[in-house]
Parts: structure tokens; sequence; C-alpha cells
């Protein structure tokens, strides 16, 4: 996932690069209005008393762009962004920041939709895998998987607690052929030797289903 999204910060004193729109009283861009920024961005829509504010489209020389509101210069309210690499964010901004309620498609076919705190993942969402269709609905903190939560596969599903988006704790798993699986997972850390026998072992964690023996009909 990308996060190049700040755009230049054009000075209120010093009105920077090309310009052609409407201005007040003092000479500030204010109204309808077109930028070329030095750094070859560009900005096209209103402006307030020499900032971005409004509805405005933002084109950025690497070919990302966004197009939204603003207020006081910065991404702030509706808007939508997409990346260099391909990938889209459509939802609330805060600050110049994805923060609310949103929906992001990435570049390989993935999507999340839920809520954002400072540009990660943070509250309930659910995050969609396009090559297998499973899904994870539930809570998350800063970015990662955290809190309850539920895997849903093709034909079963795991209902469960996790932690820095392993699961953990108890759980069950229920299956569409009508039963459910009770156990916990618990964390398991091993030392994986690299191709070289030169590398540094790397510390690799793992989830580990152990199942309690106790299964039950759905009815």
């Amino acid at each position: 996932m990308s996060d190049v999204s700040d755009d230049f910060d054009e000075d209120e004193a010093v009105q920077l690069g090309d310009y052609e729109g409407e201005r007040n009283e003092n000479e500030e861009r204010h109204g309808y209005g077109k930028a070329t920024l030095p750094n070859g961005d560009t900005y096209e829509g209103q402006y307030q008393n020499g900032k971005r504010h409004g509805h405005g489209t933002y084109r950025f020389k690497n070919l990302a762009r966004y197009v939204g509101e603003y207020t006081n210069g910065k991404k702030h309210g509706q808007g939508t962004f997409v990346y260099p690499d391909g990938s889209k964010y459509e939802g609330s901004w805060v600050d110049d920041q994805r923060n609310g309620h949103g929906v992001y498609r990435y570049v390989n076919g993935d999507t999340y939709e839920g809520d954002w705190y400072e540009h990660k993942k943070h509250g309930y969402g659910v995050y969609t895998y396009a090559s297998t269709g499973s899904s994870y609905k539930g809570l998350w903190e800063a970015g990662k998987k955290k809190g309850a939560g539920e895997i849903v596969h093709a034909n079963h599903k795991f209902n469960g607690r996790f932690e820095d988006n392993l699961p953990k704790g108890s759980g069950r798993y229920r299956f569409d052929k009508g039963c459910e699986l009770f156990g916990e997972y618990t964390i398991e850390e091993q030392l994986i030797q690299g191709n070289n026998d030169e590398d540094e072992p790397v510390l690799v964690t793992r989830p580990k289903w152990v199942t309690n023996g106790r299964m039950a009909a759905l009815t």
C-alpha cells in the first residue's frame, strides 16, 4: 500500500509556481484557480485566502492524483486518492490522512472497507483477499488485526480473537457440513535458517491450532 499523499505546501504569504485564477482583495488565491507548483505537481480547484479549500484535483508528477475536498490546504472531507502503483482509496480524510470510513482497493485486487485512523486500518473493517475470496471481518488496531474477528472461507469460517494479525486464544471453526470444532490458537516462535549457511537465522512467528476435542452439531 502506498502512502504518497503529501501535497506541495503553497506558502500563503509567498505564492509559488504559476497560477491562473481568481484572487481576493489581498491578492491571495481565492475562488477557482489552476496552479502548477515548482515541483511539477498541479492543482485545479477552489482556494480560500491563499490555501486550497473546497473541492479540487491535485495531480502529482509521479502520476498519483487526489480528487476531493480540502480545508485550509489539507485533504479533509470526502476524497479519492489514486496512488502511483494503481491502488485507490475512496473515503474520508482528516488533516491529510485517511481517517473515518473508506474503501482501499489494492493493486493485487484485495479490498478493505471499514474504519481508518491516521492512515491505518483502525476499528471495524472487512478485508477481502482476491486470490481466494476469503475475508476477515473484525476489529483492527494501528493497521493490524486485533480483537474479535471472523475469517470466512468458501466452506467454513473461524471465530475468535486476534493479536498482531494472528489468531490467538480460544475460538471455534464452523463448517458448512453442519458442525463446529472448538479449541485455541497458541503462538509459536521458530528460528528458520536461510538458504545460505552464512545467513543469520530468521525468527518466524506462527499460530498453532490445538483442538480441545469438543465438537458440536449445528441445529
